[in-house]
């Protein structure tokens, strides 16, 4: 325990909010010898959150530092010890004790002073020491109500930053402290506005297609760790493969959600992680070998996904016809149930809504979904040189239990080298 003689004031590293127990000594401001006024910066400690600069609450000789640089104390240890200051030249001891008492006792609020100007600073040599004094511990002095003695840096900080004068707050810590708690009840007072509560909103039940559609997201979203990558490509060259089939055969329609789905079966077929789906209870992958391909549908009923059973036995021909059959299935209501379950992929052409991208949410349990946006004309490089091309955005949503980055890359490049080379695909014909 340490001790101090009479007329010596012993200060301890005061509690500095946010939880911290103690504190390292970074750097003495003063050295044994100099004088010192009412809250000038002594040392700088470093707490486990931030610097912070300590301010002594007496004016005095610094007689004591408690610790080296270096020097990690708790919070309540011993930090400096500052005696009367030696009396200048000339100067009584009774003219010394009434110029102290002039200067204020000490015992303020730190950082707030005692309403003086600080007397500048002199450094003194001690002319003798104390130390075969006998110890006197020195009682502490009364605590005015409300009247806080030392409060932390950083709660007095906080205090500031937020307008709020600590003096007008009831200190909740022992002796009279104000603690970071005062300080936030206090910025949470002043933050409470009342909020006026909507009337009258509207009910609607979440029954039929609706709430299936937001179970399964929901399902989707809880249990599928996805991820989501994309990548813009010139659809110039699927544009012109479009309407190549359709003028070789005048009256039949190939849309290029068909031609799209084409790429996708291929993709599927060099990339058989993405056609699969995760079984939680077992903590298994199942890897399907058929492609039974999901479509996004819009209906006056909600979003719907008709499913193209055995999507990689069909020509592109024919993957058009059954897109088609499938969507005025849905829009009229009359799309059997099994035709909206059971698929293994989706594809989501969101660009008809006028948008360019989205992260699509993977349309559980399947493992993957890709989706389109919008083909519009920007200024593409091709050959090194600048021009205009019909430019889409793929992204692909994909189960990361399934696969890694590298294979779902692989699939989305693949995509994109079809959608800009629609030949390639003559390779898996």
């Amino acid at each position: 325990m340490t001790a101090v003689t009479l007329n010596e004031q012993l200060f301890r590293l005061p509690d500095l909010g946010e939880g911290l127990t103690e504190a390292e000594i970074v750097e003495w401001k003063v050295s044994v010898g100099d004088t010192v006024t009412i809250d000038q910066v002594v040392v700088e400690v470093e707490t486990a959150k931030a610097a912070v600069e300590v301010p002594v609450p007496y004016a005095g000789t610094v007689l004591r530092l408690h610790a080296e640089a270096g020097t990690a104390l708790a919070v309540g240890a011993a930090l400096i010890t500052v005696g009367p200051a030696a009396p200048a030249p000339g100067e009584s001891a009774a003219e010394r004790h009434r110029e102290e008492e002039r200067a204020g006792s000490g015992n303020v609020l730190i950082g707030y002073g005692t309403g003086h100007d600080p007397a500048p600073r002199r450094r003194r040599r001690r002319t003798g020491s104390t130390a075969n004094s006998a110890p006197v511990t020195r009682p502490a002095p009364p605590i005015e109500p409300h009247a806080p003695r030392v409060i932390s840096p950083l709660v007095r900080k906080l205090a500031r930053d937020h307008g709020i004068d600590v003096t007008a707050l009831v200190p909740s810590g022992p002796a009279g402290v104000v603690l970071r708690r005062d300080v936030e009840q206090a910025v949470a007072r002043n933050a409470v506005t009342p909020v006026p509560s909507p009337e009258g909103p509207t009910r609607i039940p979440l029954r039929g297609v609706r709430r299936a559609v937001a179970d399964k997201l929901s399902r989707s979203r809880t249990e599928i760790p996805d991820a989501t990558t994309w990548v813009d490509v010139d659809a110039t060259g699927l544009l012109q493969a479009k309407k190549a089939l359709e003028a070789a055969e005048p009256g039949r329609r190939v849309g290029l959600l068909a031609l799209l789905a084409r790429i996708c079966v291929a993709g599927l077929r060099r990339h058989p992680e993405l056609n699969s789906a995760v079984d939680t209870e077992r903590r298994e992958i199942l890897r399907y070998d058929e492609v039974h391909l999901g479509f996004a549908a819009q209906t006056d009923r909600g979003l719907v996904v008709p499913v193209v059973r055995d999507a990689h036995r069909l020509t592109t021909v024919r993957l058009a016809q059954e897109l088609a059959r499938l969507t005025e299935l849905a829009r009229t209501g009359d799309l059997p149930p099994d035709r909206l379950t059971g698929g293994t992929f989706t594809l989501n052409n969101y660009g008809v809504f006028g948008v360019d991208g989205s992260t699509p949410i993977i349309n559980h349990p399947e493992a993957a979904l890709l989706g389109v946006g919008r083909i519009v004309d920007k200024p593409w490089v091709v050959d090194g040189e600048l021009t205009v091309r019909k430019v889409t955005q793929l992204s692909l949503s994909f189960d990361h239990r399934v696969c890694d980055g590298g294979t779902a890359g692989g699939f989305l490049r693949f995509v994109a080298d079809c959608v800009e080379r629609p030949a390639i695909l003559l390779a898996d014909v």
